[in-house]
C-alpha cells in the first residue's frame, strides 16, 4: 500500500474518531443538561435553607429570650450543626424556627423527625436534661403497673372541685418525619393507616373517625369548645409547620361514649386521650392502658432506647404521658405561692384551653410535669399525689 493509500486511511480513520467524540460529548451533554435543572434545584434549595437558618440564628442571637433554646444552642454547637441533615430531609433550621420567630417560647425547639434526636443530639440532650430535670438521657423500659390491680381511684369523691379526668399519650409512626419535613401525600397516608388501626378497637373503645376537612365549622368549634377536638391556633405550633396543608390529613375519633378519643395529626402523629367527668383518676388510666395495647399491635411507633417514645417536641418524649384534671381552685390560684406548691410536686398549671391559655373562672388544668426518666406508672401516681395536695391546700385556705 502506496503513502497516499495510508495518508487516505489514517484520515478516514480519523474522522470516524472525531465522530465518535462528538457523539459521545453531544450525549454527555444533553444528559447534563437533563440533570440540570434538578442539580440548580438542589443547590438552590440548599443556598435557601442555609440562608433561613443564617437568618434565624442572627434573630436569635440578638433577641432577649429565656427560652432553652437560647440557652443551649451556643455558637460553638451552632458551627457543629449547622450544616447536618437527618434522614429525612430535616435540618437546623426545622427545628428552631419557632424558637427564634417565638423569643417567648419556653423550650423553643422541636424535632424534624424522630432522627433528628441523633443527628442533633448537640443542642437537642441539653434541652432534654434541662427541661426533664436530670443529669443524662436515660429512661426505662414501658410500664404501666397492673391494670387490674391499681392504688389508683377517685381523687375528689365529693365531686365539689374536679371538673374532669383526663390522660393522654402521643405516638409517631417510625416511618415519618414530623410537621417540618411532611409533605401532603405523607399526612393523608398517616391518616390512612392509623384510621385503619383505630377501626379495629373494639369493647368501649369502639367509635368512628371524623376527618377535619369534612366538618363544618359549626360542629368544630362545638367539639373545641367541648374539649374534645384541636385547632390551628397556638403561633409557636404554627412557626414549626405544624398547620402545614390544615386540614388535610387531620381528624378526631371517638369512642361512642367519648371517653376515649384519638387525634390525628395534630401536634403529633396520634394522641390517644382517655377522659371522662369527674375524678376517676383509676378508670380514665385503665382505659388509656387499654387503647396503648391495641394500638400498639396494628402500628409501629418511633422509640429511641435512652428516650422512649418520641415526640415532636423534647418536652413530651419518654412516657409521652400527661395525666390532668380540670379542678376548681379559686382562693389557691390567687396565692402568691401557688407556682411554687405546682413546682414542688412537679406539676404544671395552664388554662383549660390548653398551653398558652389563660384559666377561666378559677378553673385549672392540672397535670404531671415530669414525663421523662420515670414509668408510666410513676408518672400517673406523682400526679395523683401533686393532685391530693393541691386540693388539700385548697379546702384549707
Amino acid at each position: 500500500m502506496g503513502y497516499k493509500s495510508l495518508a487516505l486511511l489514517s484520515a478516514v480513520h480519523c474522522r470516524t474518531f472525531l465522530q465518535l467524540v462528538k457523539s459521545i460529548c453531544s450525549y454527555r451533554l444533553s444528559r447534563y443538561n437533563h440533570f440540570l435543572p434538578y442539580t440548580a434545584a438542589f443547590f438552590c434549595s440548599q443556598s435557601k435553607n442555609m440562608s433561613d437558618l443564617k437568618e434565624l440564628w442572627e434573630a436569635l442571637k440578638k433577641v432577649d429570650s429565656n427560652s432553652l433554646l437560647k440557652k443551649h444552642l451556643t455558637p460553638a454547637r451552632y458551627e457543629k450543626l449547622k450544616n447536618k441533615k437527618t434522614k429525612f430531609g430535616g435540618t437546623l433550621a426545622d427545628c428552631i424556627r419557632s424558637g427564634c420567630k417565638n423569643p417567648d417560647s419556653g423550650v423553643g425547639i422541636y424535632a424534624s423527625d424522630p432522627d433528628a434526636y441523633t443527628v442533633f443530639a448537640e443542642v437537642l440532650d441539653a434541652v432534654i436534661m434541662d427541661y426533664h430535670k436530670i443529669d443524662k438521657v436515660t429512661h426505662p423500659v414501658p410500664d404501666f403497673g397492673d391494670v387490674n390491680n391499681l392504688n389508683i381511684g377517685d381523687l375528689d369523691p365529693s365531686g365539689n372541685l374536679i371538673v374532669s379526668t383526663r390522660v393522654r399519650v402521643g405516638r409517631s409512626h417510625d416511618s415519618f418525619g414530623f410537621p417540618p419535613v411532611l409533605k401532603k401525600e405523607d399526612r393523608v397516608k398517616m391518616e390512612q393507616v392509623s384510621v385503619e388501626a383505630l377501626k379495629s378497637l373494639d369493647g368501649e373503645l369502639a367509635g368512628s373517625y371524623y376527618p377535619l376537612s369534612n366538618m363544618t365549622p359549626e360542629v368544630q368549634k362545638q367539639l373545641t369548645d367541648d374539649h374534645f377536638l384541636f385547632n390551628d391556633s397556638d403561633r409557636f405550633l404554627k412557626a414549626a409547620s405544624g398547620y402545614d396543608d390544615w386540614p388535610t390529613g387531620r381528624g378526631i375519633y371517638f369512642s361512642a361514649n367519648k371517653t376515649f378519643l384519638c387525634w390525628v395529626n395534630e401536634e403529633d402523629h396520634l394522641r390517644l386521650i382517655s377522659m371522662q367527668k369527674g375524678g376517676n383518676l383509676g378508670e380514665v388510666y385503665k382505659r388509656l392502658v387499654n387503647a396503648i395495647h391495641q394500638m400498639e399491635k396494628k402500628l409501629k411507633f418511633a422509640k429511641k432506647d435512652n428516650m422512649g417514645y418520641l415526640t415532636f417536641c423534647p418536652s413530651n418524649l419518654g412516657t409521652t404521658m400527661r395525666a390532668s384534671v380540670h379542678i376548681k381552685i379559686p382562693k389557691l390560684s390567687q396565692r402568691a405561692d401557688f407556682k411554687s406548691i405546682c413546682d414542688k410536686y412537679n406539676l404544671q398549671a395552664r388554662g383549660i384551653h390548653g398551653e398558652h391559655t389563660e384559666s377561666v373562672g378559677g378553673v385549672y388544668d392540672i397535670s404531671n410535669k415530669r414525663r421523662m426518666g420515670l414509668t408510666e406508672y410513676e408518672a400517673v401516681t406523682e400526679m395523683m399525689r401533686g393532685v391530693n395536695e393541691i386540693i388539700r391546700e385548697e379546702t384549707s385556705s
